[in-house]
């Protein structure tokens, strides 16, 4: 019997908008995080062994939390669902849940442990400067523990979503950063008042504060939608097998997206400030892909996951499409502006404290890299987990272990080569997006027999005309407004938005009567109202 859990399109728009704005408030705290982080600690030597120290616990929830685990544990649990209904869906939820605690906890004890050898491995110019290997060996050991907390984060999520829930888990992050500032910035001052090295200490154990918060506030939503944990395992169940059986060519995909990002911090090591400019950088390109991309693609999982489920490929494809389409929609003009206000957004959002205004340049120029692919990355945030629906894990996982390749000869030319330095290694990034978001169209398409790309090349051909207009326009808001940075930069800003949709209007793109609907909590708008 087949149990209704898929949802039209509009739907999944409408839920994309609960999400994204859940997110926006997560991202805006993150960089709230991050400006704090900028102001106490500058692009010191303490501040970019927290990143790297972070970025190992971090990275690996990518294996086994909020990147492979995740997509695989949406698809299942949604076929799950829908074919059977609460009750068996819950106990492969448990089955999950039991499994991954044994499995993570084994693996943060190694990690505790390996510490040095990961530390060396990954930021191996870091022993040029004394202590700083030290210190983030230190705090890698602190901050392992986070990769448990956030995979069970991840998991309520995938419950939650699945269930048409989406603002509680989206909002969840919120609490980490939120539990991340307080707590952090508490046992950092009561670690050393003068913020020294020291104090980072007190920052990571506020990262497992804030960890901890991002899964206990979704404990009560789990609850009433019927979720009730009870410690079993069983290896031979076929559906828990089945997630499992995805889960290896997953693993080994994502492992392939961090080794890229191992390969980045070694080339980024041997220049003092580089890994801070670069995660600042990133931080910001987060914004549009959190709350376009990710937002997007955690509506469109579990829709397609059920789709997928009864075989019905047209809706399959109506649906993905649409969100494809959304997705550059919103993010090709974030590029943009990203780009050519990339100097002025930084100096406002971090030049403070000891982030001086060299940093603000140098962040500058990787953000301007990054911008060159943020359409890709927001893209494959919502086709590579498409490939789940169909049970299908080895295809992204095989375009990722192309790109480490790809990866490590562009990091050599534009970063050593050609002497760009940490804009190189950004550029490279944002190239390896564009490719693999290139070889999953062709995979997908090839699958679904057509993917609407006659559609999706209009779309982009419109929205990159209107966002040529409004990035003309942002530039001389910026160069010829005599007004201090902040006025400068929110007016820039409000004459950009004003532009590109003026600009959509009158080039009639589609997709802006969608945005309008949803942006007024009411029915579909038209170009023509």
């Amino acid at each position: 019997m087949l149990h209704d859990v898929g949802q039209p399109s509009n739907t999944v728009t409408r839920s994309a908008r609960t999400i994204g704005f859940a997110v926006l408030g997560s991202r805006v705290l993150g960089l709230v995080r991050e400006q704090v982080l900028a102001s106490l600690f500058g692009a010191s030597e303490a501040f970019d062994a927290f990143i790297t120290a972070f970025r190992i616990p971090n990275l690996l929830r990518d294996l086994f939390a909020e990147g492979a685990l995740s997509a695989a544990f949406v698809s299942g649990f949604t076929r799950k669902l829908t074919m059977e209904g609460d009750k068996p869906a819950w106990r492969l939820a448990n089955l999950v849940v039991n499994a991954l605690l044994v499995v993570l906890s084994i693996i943060t004890l190694i990690g505790i442990l390996a510490a040095p050898v990961l530390v060396n491995a990954i930021a191996p110019g870091f022993a040029s400067v004394p202590g700083k290997t030290e210190l983030t060996i230190t705090l890698t050991r602190i901050m392992f523990p986070f990769l448990l907390l956030v995979a069970l984060a991840a998991l309520a999520m995938g419950m939650l979503n699945a269930k048409r829930v989406f603002g509680i888990p989206a909002s969840a992050s919120m609490m980490f950063n939120i539990g991340s500032i307080v707590g952090g910035v508490a046992f950092a001052y009561w670690l050393d008042p003068h913020f020294g090295p020291r104090a980072m200490i007190g920052m990571s154990i506020g990262t497992l504060i804030g960890g901890a918060a991002q899964f206990l506030i979704q404990v009560p939503s789990l609850r009433r939608v019927g979720y009730r944990y009870e410690p079993i395992l069983d290896r031979r169940d076929p559906d828990f097998r089945r997630i499992v059986t995805m889960l290896g060519p997953s693993v080994i995909g994502a492992a392939a997206v961090q080794v890229n990002i191992f390969v980045n911090s070694w080339f980024a090591s041997v220049e003092n400030g580089a890994v801070t400019w670069l995660n600042c950088a990133f931080r910001l390109m987060q914004f549009p892909i959190g709350v376009f991309g990710v937002a997007l693609a955690t509506a469109t999982l579990p829709a397609i996951s059920a789709f997928a489920a009864r075989n019905d490929l047209e809706k399959f494809r109506e649906t993905l499409a649409r969100s494809i389409r959304l997705a550059v929609f919103l993010s090709l003009p974030s590029a943009c502006g990203l780009a050519v206000l990339a100097e002025p957004i930084i100096s406002v959002i971090y030049q403070h404290g000891r982030f001086d205004a060299v940093a603000t340049a140098r962040t500058a120029q990787c953000l301007q890299m990054f911008a060159i692919g943020l359409a890709g990355y927001a893209a494959l945030k919502v086709l590579a987990p498409a490939f789940y629906a169909f049970g299908d894990s080895r295809t992204p996982a095989r375009v990722a272990i192309f790109s480490i390749a790809l990866n490590a000869g562009l990091c050599w030319l534009f970063a050593w080569k050609l002497g760009l330095g940490a804009k190189g290694l950004a550029m490279s990034t944002a190239l390896v997006a564009l490719t693999n978001l290139g070889q999953l169209f062709w995979h997908m398409r090839k699958r679904l027999q057509q993917m609407e790309g006659g559609a999706l090349l209009r779309s982009f051909a419109k929205v990159a005309l209107a966002s040529l207009v409004m990035s003309v326009t942002a530039w001389s808001a910026h160069e010829f407004l005599p007004l201090n940075r902040y006025v400068n930069l929110a007016t820039s800003i409000t004459v950009a938005i004003v532009a590109f949709g003026a600009a959509c209007w009158a080039l009639r793109v589609a997709e802006l009567g969608e945005l309008l609907a949803v942006l007024r909590f009411g029915k579909r708008a038209t170009l023509d109202d």
